[in-house]
């Protein structure tokens, strides 16, 4: 009776995808989305489309900063995306340069997470955390548990988690540098379609490394953890009922 109360009060509490993603959404896909909105819909200029884009990452940074006494990290980081843009959008003339100034969109985004990294806060968990969690409230609960440093391979979890975010900095890192190198010594008109081939690629890379390297292993470990969990609550309830008996 007390499980089946127990399971039904952690459906009752457990959070849909589409809470665990609101943070990303909000943070991250409006921003983005509103940009090419504003390009498309309503055909205005870089500088224009950028400026309106961030809004919502600058609103909810100082809303984080004022109410809650801590920086968004995500919306942060959009925001100075959309500022690099901003001045970058001033530079114009040469081609190659053109080209060149799109890899620091890559290049914003990449640092940022390396110094998210460093700074003991892994900027890329907030995309992987809803992935591996699926709305389960015990996988929730058991993140919870791993990430605090009291399970008890809290250690091994914790290093996962890190390295999921370093491999984004990098491989982002990376694909920056290379779209600088090629603009400059690439034909321009074999770099215009390049240049997108390289963005392409650099994610395939980096969905790939992570998978292998962090995600697949923190999601093991998170099952694991869930089971464990379980095992000691069925133990605890068989010496309840022994000590009833």
């Amino acid at each position: 009776m007390t499980k089946t109360t127990n399971t039904e009060s952690q459906s009752k509490q457990q959070p849909s995808v589409l809470e665990n993603l609101r943070p990303l959404l909000v943070d991250v896909a409006v921003p983005l989305g509103s940009y090419y909105f504003f390009k498309g819909a309503f055909g205005m200029g870089t500088f224009a489309a950028l400026a309106w884009s961030s809004v919502v990452p600058a609103v909810r940074t100082l809303w984080s900063v004022v109410k809650e006494r801590r920086v968004n990290g995500l919306a942060a980081l959009i925001l100075v995306v959309n500022v690099v843009g901003l001045a970058l959008s001033f530079v114009s003339g040469d081609p190659r340069l053109m080209l060149a100034k799109d890899g620091a969109v890559s290049s914003t985004i990449g640092i940022g997470i390396l110094v998210s990294v460093a700074l003991g806060r892994p900027m890329m968990t907030a995309g992987l955390k809803p992935f591996l969690l699926k709305g389960d409230a015990a996988r929730e609960a058991a993140w919870e548990r791993l990430a605090s440093g009291t399970a008890a391979r809290s250690a091994e979890f914790l290093r996962k988690e890190r390295v999921f975010s370093v491999i984004w900095g990098l491989v982002l890192v990376t694909e920056c540098v290379a779209r600088v190198v090629g603009a400059y010594t690439i034909p321009v008109a074999t770099m215009v379609w390049l240049s997108s081939l390289l963005l392409v690629v650099a994610i395939s890379l980096g969905m790939v490394l992570c998978a292998r390297a962090a995600a697949e292993p923190m999601a093991c470990l998170i099952t694991d953890e869930v089971k464990r969990q379980e095992a000691a609550q069925e133990q605890a309830q068989e010496q309840e009922l022994a000590v009833a008996a």
